[in-house]
C-alpha cells in the first residue's frame, strides 16, 4: 500500500518520447509554441519534412516508433491558442472537451510545470486532461469520480468548475471532492466532501474516475505541488493503475 500520492508519479520515463511537427505551413510562431509547451518536459520537439505525409501533421514517437498522430490545428484549438481561463470560466464545458491523440498518449510520464504568473501555459496539459476525465464521467453517467481542489472554495470561486460539478450532480456519478474546508457547500451540492489539512489535502491535485463497467473508460490525473507554485504530475488510462490510485485515496483521505 502506498503511503503518499507521489509514489504514483513516475520518476523518469522508461522510453524516449519525441514530437515531430511535419510539413508545417502554419506560421513559425506556432512551431515555437509547441516547443515552448514541451520545453521543460521529457518530450523532444522537432520539425520535419516528410514526403507523402499530410501538411501540418503532428506525430508522437516512443523510442522512434509512431504512437499517435494529430493535426496541428487540433493542438491549436485545444491547448496552444487557449489559456486556463477558458476552463475556469466555463467558456469550454462538458461535451466540448477534445484531447488530441498525441497529448492523450503521453500518459504515464511526468510533467513538470509552474503556475501563474511564472507560466501561463505549463499547466494547460493537466488542466485539459482534468476536464476530459470529468467529461468522461459525465458521459458514462455512473461510476465514481474523486477530485481534489486543495481549497474547497475553488469549487465555488471558479464558474467553470462550479458548472461542471453542477452538471455532474445531475448524473448518477458518485462524486467525491477533497480540499481544505474553507467553504461550506449548500445542501443542494450533490457530492461527498472530504476535508482536511494534511499535506495531500493541501498539495495534491487529482481527478480519478472509475467507470462502472468499462475498464477502458477509467482515467486518472495526479499531480503534487513539490514547491510553491511548482508541480509534477501525469495522467494514466491504465485500469490497474487507476484502481491503485483510487484505493490509496479511499484509505488515506
Amino acid at each position: 500500500m502506498s503511503d503518499h500520492i507521489t509514489e504514483f508519479i513516475t520518476d523518469e520515463p522508461a522510453q524516449q518520447w519525441s514530437l515531430a511537427v511535419v510539413n508545417r505551413t502554419r506560421p513559425m510562431p506556432v512551431q515555437e509554441m509547441v516547443e515552448t509547451l514541451f520545453a521543460d518536459q521529457p518530450v523532444h520537439v522537432e520539425s520535419e519534412e516528410i514526403a507523402d505525409c499530410d501538411e501540418n501533421a503532428v506525430i508522437l514517437l516512443r523510442d522512434g516508433d509512431v504512437v499517435a498522430t494529430s493535426s496541428l490545428r487540433e493542438l491549436e484549438d485545444s491547448i496552444l491558442f487557449v489559456n486556463s481561463d477558458l476552463y475556469s470560466t466555463g467558456s469550454r464545458s462538458l461535451g466540448e472537451i477534445e484531447v488530441p491523440d498525441v497529448i492523450a498518449e503521453l500518459e504515464d510520464i511526468p510533467f513538470y510545470l509552474r503556475g501563474y504568473p511564472e507560466s501561463d501555459t505549463e499547466k494547460l496539459p493537466l488542466i485539459l486532461l482534468s476536464r476530459f476525465i470529468e467529461q468522461t464521467a459525465w458521459k458514462q453517467d455512473g461510476g465514481r469520480l474523486r477530485s481534489s481542489f486543495q481549497r474547497l472554495s475553488r469549487i465555488d470561486d471558479e464558474r467553470g468548475t462550479r458548472n461542471v460539478y453542477g452538471r455532474l450532480a445531475e448524473t448518477n456519478v458518485d462524486v467525491h471532492v477533497y480540499g481544505i474546508p474553507d467553504w461550506i457547500p449548500p445542501e443542494t451540492f450533490e457530492a461527498t466532501i472530504h476535508a482536511g489539512y494534511s499535506d495531500e489535502f493541501r498539495n495534491a491535485w487529482f481527478v480519478v474516475y472509475r467507470s462502472p463497467g468499462e475498464p477502458d473508460e477509467c482515467a486518472a490525473l495526479i499531480a503534487y505541488q513539490a514547491h510553491p507554485n511548482e508541480w509534477v504530475g501525469e495522467w494514466t488510462f491504465d485500469g490497474s493503475r487507476v484502481e491503485s490510485i483510487n484505493r490509496h485515496l479511499e484509505r488515506n483521505l
